[in-house]
């Protein structure tokens, strides 16, 4: 009789039998990546404009990134923030170089430093309230905004899809319509502690903040003693052309999120604070075990470096404005099946006239991985490093799914 060591069992079964069911995976399994590519366990390659989620900035396996970490993990991989180390020194001094004087801390997620802001926001309300707790606490959010899926976020996130099933939720929170100033000035009063929007809304159909939108919350932020905080989680770190996707714009903001694009591929996220919110955090307010370890920090240096010395922002920057017109040329080919293309950089949304997943499907049998997103929203995120050759290839595969479903 076989040991059940020696048994083969599929990723698949394996998966079906052991891993919980909160995901709708494809019926893809992938085992290796070099660049833009990805291949399956049938040795099929994909053009991978997924980059697991606006994770992968560099693609997969960049040689500088690769030999960065596999130094870091012979030398040190873990201390605690109860000590210091030269990489995390570093890289806030780098991420403060980009988004101006300030401090930054560090953690391990999009949704961790969500929460961080969250709390920075409670902290402000309550010195704007002379040091009376729970009084100032407020924040005012976007409709169809999307926050994480930890208690904070998820208040903050006004999907039925993520709060169903959780309440009783956080209270303070309130809603108005994106890029409608008036509706975000009705809902401040005096308990009013902070704004906090995407400045591009990526889970819910790559839906940007306008020039005029920003700087009328910065108005806004002024004129009542309010924090402006910013979620670049997915649109940050060069996905736009800019490292921040705020700084089209021109607006200033108290304190950004960040994360995904940042490690790489390896778990970091951060948060940057202005002068405004520097110096809330006081020993014992907030920590992290796992954050900002010599690790992770050596991870977002060398996404720091290939991004400098290869120059994606301007690569990004003008690669991308083509892209998006070519795929705004294929909405006008295939008007019956693409009601819209939006987004800057490589954070595009083909917004189709029906639902994705048939098309999502037709694209991955052609050898390209794209990601849904709300409203019938096909989400493309190639990695910043993706040459104009993959993103022609990627508008030609786009337009034989489009063919196979006309």
């Amino acid at each position: 009789m076989n040991s059940p060591s020696l048994i083969r069992t599929s990723t698949a079964d394996l998966y079906d039998a052991h891993v919980m069911k909160n995901y709708a995976r494809a019926a893809l399994t992938l085992t290796r990546g070099r660049g833009t590519q990805v291949w399956d366990d049938q040795g099929n390659s994909y053009l991978d404009f997924t980059s697991g989620i606006a994770v992968s900035a560099l693609g997969h396996c960049h040689p500088h990134w690769v030999a960065a970490i596999q130094r870091q993990a012979g030398e040190l991989i873990h201390t605690s923030n109860l000590f210091r180390h030269p990489n995390q020194a570093e890289l806030a001094r780098r991420l403060v170089g980009y988004a101006g004087p300030g401090r930054v801390f560090f953690c391990n997620s999009g949704a961790e430093a969500d929460e961080a802001l969250l709390k920075l926001a409670r902290l402000h309300g309550m010195n704007k309230a002379g040091g009376v707790e729970g009084k100032c606490y407020k924040v005012i959010c976007a409709k169809n905004a999307f926050h994480g899926r930890m208690f904070g976020g998820m208040s903050a996130t006004p999907q039925e899809k993520i709060q169903r099933g959780f309440r009783p939720l956080v209270p303070g929170f309130s809603f108005g319509e994106l890029n409608n100033l008036a509706s975000f000035e009705a809902l401040i009063d005096e308990d009013t502690a902070a704004i906090f929007v995407e400045t591009i809304q990526g889970e819910s159909g790559v839906n940007p903040c306008t020039t005029e939108f920003l700087l009328g919350l910065r108005r806004l932020c002024d004129q009542h003693n309010l924090l402006l905080l910013l979620d670049e989680v997915q649109c940050g770190l060069g996905r736009t052309g800019k490292f921040y996707a705020f700084e089209h714009t021109g607006v200033r903001a108290d304190a950004i999120a960040m994360a995904k694009g940042l490690g790489g591929g390896f778990p970091i996220g951060a948060i940057w604070t202005g002068p405004l919110a520097a110096d809330l955090f006081q020993p014992g307010m907030h920590g992290t075990t796992f954050g900002g370890t010599p690790l992770a920090c050596a991870a977002g240096l060398a996404v720091l470096d290939v991004l400098e010395r290869e120059q994606l922002l301007a690569h990004v920057s003008r690669a991308g404005a083509a892209w998006l017109e070519a795929l705004t040329q294929l909405a006008k080919e295939f008007p019956a099946q693409i009601a819209a293309v939006r987004g800057r950089g490589f954070l595009i949304g083909v917004q189709l006239t029906n639902d994705p997943a048939p098309y999502i499907v037709a694209l991955r049998e052609r050898g390209l991985l794209a990601v849904p997103s709300g409203n019938n929203v096909i989400r493309l995120l190639p990695p910043l490093n993706a040459t104009t050759d993959e993103l022609t290839r990627s508008v030609e595969i786009f337009r034989a799914a489009l063919v196979s479903k006309a």
